[in-house]
């Protein structure tokens, strides 16, 4: 258990490290951002700003909205523990996924700074900044630690897609309607990006692609460690394995 809290809390850091140093070049942020809005308005599906102005038009909708954004940290770190403490077996595949998720998306923060819609859109109100329950310099200037040029593509997606896939592979057989009701989770997600103006369509696809090839990704880590400890005489002889390794 200490293992994985020192892992997982180093790799923590680590992405937070990097993060905040990607992407500082707000002209190549804003410039990859318009590029990617004239692909969606070529593609039919360019509907941030009016996502932002429905939400805009319902206030009873607004705080639900920025709670929701901001608190789904809480579900990842249970979604953790959870499997963890009750689903060892599929813990060790999940967890690689995440791990492998961190390691991908930096590089693609470094590669293709890109301003949120709440900086690039004309007219896009910031929602998140003017009723942040973290208060109001939270979500504004990169000051804090945060780098607020990393929309593509949306790692609140994305962990919530995590989420919803570690939920899934844990419930699929045994309770295998609780499974897909996991997905609701990203797919309100999806839409608060939108309504919220902190996403783009294409960031939400980006994020499918990317826990895509993180789960192939740890697939493969999966294999190699298998014929890894597989190669190990003293796990040949024993015919075991520890109860919680890392791999």
């Amino acid at each position: 258990m200490l293992i994985e809290v020192i892992v997982l809390l180093l790799g923590f850091l680590l992405f937070t490290h990097f993060h905040a140093a990607a992407g500082k070049d707000i002209a190549s942020a804003t410039a990859n951002a318009l590029a990617l809005q004239s692909v969606e308005h070529a593609l039919h599906v360019d509907i941030e700003q009016m996502a932002n102005e429905w939400l805009t038009e319902h206030p009873a909708l607004i705080q639900p909205a920025v709670y929701y954004y901001r608190l789904y940290y809480v579900v990842l770190v249970g979604v953790l523990l959870w499997l963890f403490v009750r689903h060892a077996d599929v813990y060790i595949k999940v967890r690689r996924t995440l791990l492998a998720m961190v390691a991908l998306v930096l590089l693609v923060f470094w590669a293709l700074p890109m301003s949120p819609p709440r900086f690039a859109l004309p007219g896009v109100v910031d929602i998140v900044a003017e009723y942040d329950i973290l208060g109001s310099h939270a979500s504004q200037g990169t000051g804090n630690g945060q780098n607020l040029y990393s929309a593509m593509p949306s790692l609140h997606v994305g962990w919530s897609a995590w989420c919803a896939y570690a939920v899934w592979s844990a419930l699929r057989a045994s309770h295998p309607r609780s499974a897909l009701l996991s997905w609701v989770f990203p797919l309100v997600m999806a839409a608060n990006v939108l309504v919220t103006g902190n996403h783009y369509v294409l960031d939400i696809v980006g994020s499918g692609v990317l826990l895509g090839v993180s789960i192939a990704a740890a697939s493969v880590w999966g294999r190699r460690a298998e014929r890894r400890r597989r190669a190990r005489p003293g796990i040949r002889a024993q015919g075991c394995t520890p109860s919680r390794p890392w791999r």
